[in-house]
């Protein structure tokens, strides 16, 4: 195989409640094999997930559980260059791993959105979800499903290699280097001990999502909000129709009655019930996502 492409839907804003993989295996230029499951994540399931994938308790009741469908997984995975669109696939990887209590695996890691915003300077700052690819490349593509997810990111990746002669092997090392040539140090805006805005680093891997946080967080929002902002994210202080990510701090992400959740979490739920992409993440997987970037060392 010339590489790999996995997609993972999720039960909650858990990324370890995995409950479809979907992946695609590109070779000679060409879709050659996909495979897709549902995955029993043996946790409750957010109305709101359910509304983006359509999946639901009922269909996985007697589908297997991670434990069960990991080894048919790293069999496909292994000894290949895996891709994913956006580091949320890997960090779901791993963390039903460890939730499973198993020994995850290392994979060499390729992310498409990367990939495209290099190919393509006109996608370098923004509009690089699947979505507005598939539309401005006319691939035939269905949203929020894991193996159509992983075959849309696969053929952008061969029109990648195609229009710049670059190998699979030879993306792996233009991706980690700069997208442009010179990067403005991001700009620290003034704020208050509420109200923490950051713009996003160009180069960080996150670049182009609009961060809000909400809750109690372990560490400082000051200190959270740079480590953001240097994995790409522009920090806001309010949800709004430009917010993609919302991180959920501590014990408040486990609420499950309206009433206790934050006005910004409640807003957030309401843009999502019309149509508006937002990811909601709990702390830990935040802090996960910024330390994959590779831009800011954060313990949890």
């Amino acid at each position: 195989m010339d590489f790999v492409v996995i997609d993972v839907e999720t039960a909650n804003p858990d990324s370890s409640s995995i409950c479809q993989v979907g992946i695609a295996s590109f070779g000679d230029g060409k879709l050659v094999d996909s495979w897709v499951t549902l995955v029993n994540p043996e946790d409750d399931f957010n109305f709101f997930n359910v509304a983006i994938h359509g999946i639901d308790e009922d269909q996985v009741r007697n589908a297997p559980t991670w434990e069960e469908v990991f080894p048919e997984i790293h069999s496909r995975l292994r000894d290949c260059i895996v891709v994913s669109h956006t580091t949320f696939d890997r960090i779901a990887l791993r963390k039903a791993c460890d939730r499973s209590h198993m020994e995850s695996c290392e994979y060499t890691w390729l992310d498409s959105t990367r990939v495209v915003r290099i190919a393509w300077p006109q996608f370098s700052k923004a509009g690089y979800g699947l979505t507005n690819l598939a539309r401005h490349f006319g691939i035939v593509y269905q949203a929020h499903d894991a193996l159509e997810d992983a075959r849309c990111a696969g053929l952008l990746v061969l029109r990648a290699m195609a229009e710049t002669g670059l190998s699979p092997r030879q993306w792996l090392v233009r991706a980690a280097e700069p997208i442009v040539s010179t990067v403005p140090a991001p700009r620290r805006v003034r704020s208050y001990p509420e109200q923490v805005r950051r713009e996003g680093n160009p180069e960080g891997e996150l670049f182009g999502e609009v961060l809000v946080f909400t809750g109690s967080l372990s560490i400082s929002r000051p200190e959270a909000a740079d480590a953001a902002a240097a994995a790409g994210c522009s920090v806001e202080s309010g949800v709004n129709r430009h917010t993609t990510l919302l991180v959920v701090g501590g014990r408040t992400l486990q609420r499950r009655t309206g009433p206790q959740k934050s006005s910004k979490h409640l807003m957030a739920e309401q843009l999502m019930a019309r149509g508006q992409a937002i990811r909601i993440l709990g702390e830990s997987d935040f802090l996960r996502l910024v330390a994959r970037a590779g831009t800011q060392q954060v313990s949890e």
